[in-house]
């Protein structure tokens, strides 16, 4: 179970944010490596049932106190908004440099590439009060993502297809307790994890000449990916229930002791941002297509390793320090102060 906090934390959850954000990164690092082999789109999709919504989930637990609180507004805009304006304008030289791109466009309606997690964070968060009101969230939230998945016509602007398809696990994550935790921690959930790990790498290996992984992705309508309306219905709700098991025995699997990588945990988005700019040049460059063997087993596993060691280093507290201006910015100086709060000082001086 969840051990308890140490120093305001819990390890437990900074555990499972680390070990998944370096799941992220492997992701995009297999990606180039799917096209010529099977056994790499399979973990690719497996990887792909759980790793955001576990990230997503337990965005979602710590955003359950998140009211219009005037200190709660000012931290998802300085920890949200302006990373999200900094990296995508960042992004943006950066392929116009790297891909030889001078015209790609720099705009904040657009996410591009990973830039669209803090979008979506930012309204997610934004509607917590709503879904801490209504009588049954998760169903309501389901059956937005399902509607979501039919509708074309949402378009990409915010990327909200993702931000409506990937809203049951935020919704999820605001209605669990510790004690649901608790629960995936028992040692019957592990044992029995380890099978179904193993029936889903089977599964995804036979899917995998035969589905998209665009799928995994929850960023089109079932119209955009070729097929009709009510088998969009019919995947969204297959998938939410496979991602849901499959983040349980993710979680199972979490130490919820300190290990030497829990400290790793508090700089997640650090890693998730910054491992961007590696992930997409290393597709501008042409590495995997200069490199014919890092499409052998052996390459694909030095890939596997390099991607994580990377993503590990950057979020270890050195790299924290140096990016805090744009990841934690204070930024006092754009807030109007409490009239209470100089009152109070002016009293205790």
């Amino acid at each position: 179970m969840p051990a308890p906090k140490t120093g305001g934390r819990n390890p437990f959850f900074d555990n499972a944010k680390y070990l998944a954000i370096v799941l992220v990164a492997m992701g995009h690092a297999w990606e180039p490596l799917t096209d010529k082999s099977r056994a790499a789109e399979a973990f690719y999709m497996t990887v792909y049932t759980f790793h955001m919504p576990a990230f997503i989930i337990i965005s979602g637990y710590f955003s359950r106190s998140f009211d219009m609180r005037k200190d709660r507004l000012q931290r998802l805009v300085t920890g949200v908004a302006v990373p999200y304006i900094l990296f995508e304008t960042a992004y943006a030289f950066f392929k116009r440099w790297a891909d030889d791109d001078p015209g790609h466009p720099i705009s904040l309606l657009d996410p591009w590439f990973l830039t669209w997690f803090l979008v979506a964070l930012f309204i997610w968060r934004l509607t917590t009060p709503l879904w801490q009101i209504v009588r049954w969230p998760i169903p309501l939230a389901v059956a937005i993502a399902v509607l979501a998945s039919v509708s074309p016509d949402i378009g990409d602007d915010l990327d909200l297809q993702r931000v409506l398809q990937f809203l049951p696990f935020f919704v999820l994550g605001l209605a669990l307790r510790p004690e649901h935790f608790k629960l995936v921690q028992r040692r019957a959930v592990r044992i029995a994890s380890l099978p179904v790990f193993a029936a889903a790498l089977v599964m995804a290996y036979w899917a995998a000449p035969r589905m998209s992984s665009a799928w995994f992705y929850h960023r089109d309508s079932a119209q955009e990916l070729g097929t009709t309306w009510w088998i969009g219905a019919v995947m969204t709700l297959a998938l939410f229930g496979c991602s849901m098991v499959m983040v349980a025995c993710f979680f199972a699997w979490v130490p919820t002791r300190q290990t030497w990588f829990t400290v790793l945990g508090a700089g997640t988005l650090y890693g998730y941002l910054l491992h961007g700019f590696l992930a997409k040049g290393s597709r501008f460059w042409g590495w995997f297509d200069d490199y014919a063997w890092l499409h052998t087993p052996l390459g694909e596993i030095a890939v596997t390793l390099i991607a994580g060691g990377i993503v590990t280093a950057l979020c270890t507290p050195p790299v924290r320090r140096v990016f805090r201006f744009a990841m934690e910015p204070t930024m006092a100086w754009a807030f109007r102060k409490d009239p209470a709060d100089t009152a109070r000082a002016r009293v205790s001086a």
